[in-house]
């Protein structure tokens, strides 16, 4: 899959942007703050519906502007889907794709694969349990879209599940009635979502094995992955048996009812769920130790980058290349993991890369470049124009009526 068109409309700096992509390297160069990330993060939200760099969709949008409009023409195999997505701040986003409208914006997720690897990355390894419960579940929802859905619902009942524990500390009988309930929604949506998790984590140890190897040299720990877990039946953060089997969703719903059930005193003296995927971590291992606190600065970066190599890995092995987008790092990096980085970039169907100086970006991969500056962005080599792909621009107002 590749990105043959994007264009973008109040969308962070920018203003309105038209740009005729190809596949294999483009750089976008330019100075600091002139809005490379910001094109490159456009594409990653068509993957996601969120930004590696904010938590919220307000900042997406341009100052003065109602809402963001990003669209972009993909190319997968001989076939091309135009998709379009309508950001708005404290309301639904509407989505459409090949200009029919998808009634929940989530179904885009699985359609566009990204792989981003960014600065920001090194909070994966050395930052809270959040940023991990992140990356696997918006890795869940690209290989199988749906899991989106159980996660999603899984956020609603936990939510009311918590509002309905803190006024049960003052009102027990009935509400305690009404707990019972919840805690059934809770512990079938929580089996779910741990069965595909430490599915996730099986799959993805040994790319990441590999990968760490192959960026940090010879004599290097090896990189491994384990899940910790509320619900003991689902791991105590400790890399697996090579030969252990994952528990199936209906014994992980089980053994998480058993222990809501042990942990429902202290629940309603907190007035908090304690108890389920929302309060896991992946475990990142290096060696017999974990990551986070053992691991050098250098270590870090190295599992960090292992970590999205590994991803990459594991996409391209469920039978498609994902879009690679490397977001100012061949700068920070030293020469053992710009060449690693650099041969997984060059083998990759598409690979967006910004950098404030194109020296900073290995020659081989100085493909098309964007240059970036005073509000545009322009293509420099001819060859990776084509003709217009929308018959229509981007549009000042919405994408029209979503039916």
């Amino acid at each position: 899959m590749y990105v043959r068109h994007l264009q973008v409309g109040s969308f962070r700096s920018w203003e309105r942007v038209d740009l005729a992509l190809r596949p294999g390297p483009t750089v976008f160069v330019g100075r600091n703050g002139e809005g490379k990330t910001n094109l490159v993060e456009a594409v990653g939200y068509l993957a996601t519906m969120s930004s590696h760099r904010v938590s919220s969709d307000a900042p997406l949008v341009r100052h003065g502007a109602a809402q963001a409009v990003v669209r972009a023409a993909l190319r997968r195999d001989d076939r091309e889907m135009l998709v379009e997505v309508e950001i708005n701040p404290g309301r639904a986003n509407r989505v459409r794709v090949n200009r029919a409208p998808l009634p929940r914006p989530r179904e885009l997720l699985g359609l566009v694969r990204t792989v981003l690897f960014a600065p920001e990355d090194l909070a994966l390894i050395r930052g809270d349990p959040t940023e991990r419960r992140r990356f696997l579940d918006e890795l869940l929802a690209t290989r199988t879209p749906r899991l989106a859905g159980v996660r999603s619902d899984y956020e609603r009942v936990l939510k009311q599940r918590n509002a309905l524990l803190k006024t049960a500390r003052m009102a027990r009988g009935k509400a305690i009635e009404t707990l019972d309930v919840w805690d059934g929604h809770l512990t079938d949506l929580g089996g779910q979502l741990l069965e595909a998790r430490l599915r996730l984590v099986s799959d993805l140890a040994p790319y990441l094995a590999q990968a760490y190897a192959s960026v940090a040299g010879e004599g290097a720990a090896v990189a491994a992955l384990g899940y910790a877990s509320t619900v003991p039946a689902a791991g105590d953060g400790a890399p697996p048996a090579a030969d252990a089997s994952v528990p199936s969703a209906a014994e992980l719903t089980a053994a998480m009812r058993e222990r809501v059930a042990e942990r429902r005193g202290d629940e309603l003296d907190r007035g908090v769920t304690l108890v389920g995927p929302h309060r896991d971590d992946m475990v990142i291992h290096l060696g017999s130790a974990p990551a986070k606190g053992f691991a050098s600065h250098g270590e870090s970066w190295s599992l960090a980058l292992a970590l999205k190599l590994a991803t990459f890995a594991l996409l391209r092995a469920d039978g498609e290349d994902p879009i690679l987008v490397l977001d100012d790092v061949f700068a920070t990096l030293d020469a053992e993991r710009r060449a690693a980085l650099a041969a997984v970039a060059r083998s990759a169907e598409q690979t967006l890369i910004t950098a404030a100086v194109l020296e900073d970006v290995p020659a081989e991969l100085r493909g098309v470049r964007v240059q970036v500056g005073g509000g545009s962005a322009t293509v420099l080599d001819e060859g990776a124009l084509d003709e217009g792909v929308f018959d229509e621009t981007v549009p000042d107002d919405r994408l029209g009526d979503a039916g």
